[in-house]
């Protein structure tokens, strides 16, 4: 033993880590054995003693090869840092193979307890090393289990004071498959700043929502919102966190996008509130970017900083985004990067349709600590795990984390699939006099500025906008017209999903906002929402004017006709997709850069 810090390692091990006495690896050892009562003086007991003190060496090794590694990774060249993985990858082989190998007599012992015969011969057997070999699976296991096994009693008290990450207590509040999908959105989402943000997963993205904000909210505390909210936040902050006799807080609703509009609006709202604001309460800022349903971008960034300079937390709604089109965490100035960022992953994250989940990122000291803990000024009982997700119980069980995992696999090539289809599919509708197309996708956009500071390559959300107010059309003209855009276009109310999906907000989405609110958020009768799809897209064309010709037409003659031609909407389609193409994989990096 080489220094206090080696034993203190090594005691982590040991089953009375927090009680034990032990000054030495060979006296940890002794400890163990007596601890189950095993004589060290027996061929078990010598046999396993030896082994115990290679597992307390081998505690303090691994620490040791943590050490170098955080020392000396940043410095080394390509070829070491493939040595140094491929090393430890065969070092986790050698790891699981000693357990795999102690599974034998652990079966026998288990075995030799009951005779498994009368009314015990359906007994079970014990999974515990069945799963070593899933360790190496390609793909992360759906664990499909309530509850695990304990390992000692100070080991689980550990646990339920959340300082013993690897023994998991209850899959309702930890989950391997949960912990994957939560390491994997964090490492996509932060990227080189991923060690200091920590994800919690939920069973939708409104319950990831209602989470953060039931987590970050007070009573009578003030909450910036931007205007064009999903309709189910917009209805849990009105009718529930509003209410008097709820938490009566104070909304306000920024109608602008960019940091100059931010400013002057967030100076009002600390003006009109300061007298909450001097009695202790806390002003906070909701936005979503890019918004439901115009697919609109806001300055995050910008309106970030302003907020931090006044010690507002930021949440932002970032699932229209994904990280595909948007990485907020990863801004070099940390004062430009909201405090949380929310996904909905039933949307294009997961892709397929089939699963409702969703997540919120923060800072590790804000996500969890353990009991007792205190991080920044920060206390253990205000994270969201001892806050909110312990008690809530609104976690994401483990097929749909898995769900999510595999839906991630594709999703960049999907993403750009729909920048390909929304930039044609705007740009056409855009082309007709009668139709306003709320998509900065559209050239000289209102929102276009914004979409390419913010955006990865300028890429456009595929989500927005079309009414068709111009054309004064009779609602039983509208809705005949609307209703045969079946079954070329998905008459469905979620998103993200990769059919091209059209709605009418007014009846849905946003039919619980009163006309007048509605009209505040640019929607009409005749408003459709679009989500874009990876589906052919000349298809979708031709499908919307075919509906056109049989059911406006012969309102509206000619209406058909004021469309850009069939040949330019072929050079269209050819032009976009070579220019989001060339955006795409020129941003690979070179090969030059790869080897160093």
């Amino acid at each position: 033993m080489s220094t206090s810090s080696d034993l203190a390692h090594a005691k982590l091990l040991s089953p009375k880590r927090n009680t034990s006495m032990a000054m030495s690896v060979e006296a940890l050892s002794n400890e163990q054995l007596l601890h189950f009562g095993i004589d060290p003086k027996s061929d078990y007991g010598q046999a396993l003693s030896s082994l115990t003190q290679h597992l307390y060496h081998a505690q303090i090794d691994v620490q040791h090869l943590w050490r170098v590694t955080s020392e000396t990774l940043a410095g080394l060249d390509k070829q070491d840092k493939v040595a140094y993985f491929n090393a430890k990858k065969f070092l986790s082989f050698q790891i699981a193979k000693i357990l795999d190998t102690l599974q034998n007599p652990f079966r026998a012992t288990y075995q030799s307890l009951s005779k498994q015969s009368g009314s015990q011969v359906s007994k079970s057997h014990y999974p515990l090393f069945d799963n070593v070999t899933a360790l190496f699976s390609a793909t992360p296991v759906v664990v499909r289990t309530a509850t695990y096994v304990y390992a000692c009693t100070e080991w689980v008290d550990d646990a339920f004071q959340g300082k013993e990450s690897t023994h998991q207590i209850y899959s309702r509040l930890l989950n391997p498959t949960n912990i994957s999908l939560a390491n994997a959105i964090v490492d996509l989402e932060a990227g080189p700043y991923a060690a200091d943000y920590l994800a919690w997963n939920f069973n939708s993205g409104m319950a990831a929502i209602d989470a953060l904000l039931s987590n970050v909210l007070g009573h009578g505390d003030v909450i910036v919102v931007s205007r064009n909210v999903y309709g189910g936040v917009y209805q849990l902050l009105h009718d529930f966190f509003a209410r008097e006799n709820r938490l009566d807080v104070q909304l306000e609703w920024f109608d602008g996008y960019s940091a100059d509009e931010f400013a002057g609006f967030l100076h009002q709202a600390r003006e009109k509130h300061a007298a909450r604001l001097a009695q202790g309460k806390a002003l906070h800022v909701y936005i979503e970017s890019p918004c439901n349903p115009h697919g609109y971008v806001l300055d995050v960034a910008g309106i970030s900083k302003l907020a931090h300079e006044h010690n507002h937390l930021v949440m932002l709604d970032a699932t229209l985004a994904t990280p595909i089109l948007h990485q907020p965490l990863q801004r070099v100035d940390k004062a430009e990067r909201p405090d949380y960022v929310v996904h909905s992953y039933t949307k294009d994250i997961c892709g397929s349709g089939a699963t409702t989940a969703g997540v919120v990122i923060g800072e590790n000291y804000r996500m969890f600590q353990g009991k007792g803990d205190c991080a920044n000024g920060y206390d253990w009982s205000r994270t969201m795990f001892w806050d909110v997700y312990y008690i809530k119980g609104a976690f994401l069980d483990s097929e749909k984390a898995f769900d999510v995992l595999n839906g991630m696999k594709t999703l960049e090539m999907r993403i750009m699939n729909k920048v390909i289809n929304t930039t044609v599919f705007s740009q056409f509708l855009a082309s007709h006099p009668d139709l306003n197309v709320n998509c900065h996708a559209v050239a000289g956009h209102a929102n276009e500025t914004l979409r390419k500071s913010q955006l990865r390559h300028g890429w456009p959300c595929a989500l927005f906008t079309v009414d068709m107010e111009g054309a004064s059309l009779n609602r039983d003209t509208f809705v005949r017209f609307f209703d045969a855009l079946e079954p070329a276009f998905s008459h469905q109310v979620s998103i993200g999903q990769n059919n091209t999906i059209i709605l009418c907000p007014a009846l849905t989405s946003h039919s619980e906002l009163d006309k007048n609110a509605q009209q505040k958020s640019g929607i009409y009768l005749t408003t459709m929402r679009v989500a874009m799809g990876t589906d052919n897209v000349k298809e979708l064309i031709a499908h919307f004017i075919n509906s056109a010709r049989l059911h406006i037409d012969p309102v509206v003659p000619g209406f058909s006709n004021q469309f850009m031609s069939v040949q330019q909407i072929d050079e269209l389609y050819i032009q976009t997709c070579r220019e989001v193409s060339e955006q795409h994989f020129a941003s690979a990096g070179s090969i030059k850069a790869m080897l160093v």
